[in-house]
């Protein structure tokens, strides 16, 4: 599965790439007819100082398209919040088709 990672106003390090990567490939056991997959790592409120870490994931099957967006102080949890949403949101829309 090929992710798309993207950063918005920084650059971020090799560990959290690897990181978002490795966690990402265990998506394909919940759905596996993943056309494409898109996370953007954002920073906010730069100007205020504040600067929350925002985790965007997109995911695109077959006449569907996922999408989560959290937020918190760290990227590492904004993206785990994200994932677990991520992964919630796939459950139940395999379950409706089966049903």
């Amino acid at each position: 599965m090929n992710v798309n990672i993207q950063t918005v106003n920084f650059n971020a390090d090799r560990k959290l790439i690897e990181s978002i990567n490795h966690k990402m490939e265990k998506l394909a056991t919940f759905q596996d007819r993943i056309i494409g997959t898109d996370v953007y790592l954002k920073l906010d409120n730069i100007v205020h100082n504040i600067k929350d870490k925002i985790v965007e994931i997109r995911v695109q099957v077959p006449r569907h398209s996922f999408f989560v967006k959290t937020t918190s102080k760290s990227f590492e949890e904004s993206f785990e919040n994200a994932f677990d949403s991520l992964v919630n949101q796939v459950k139940r829309r395999k379950e409706k088709l089966i049903a």
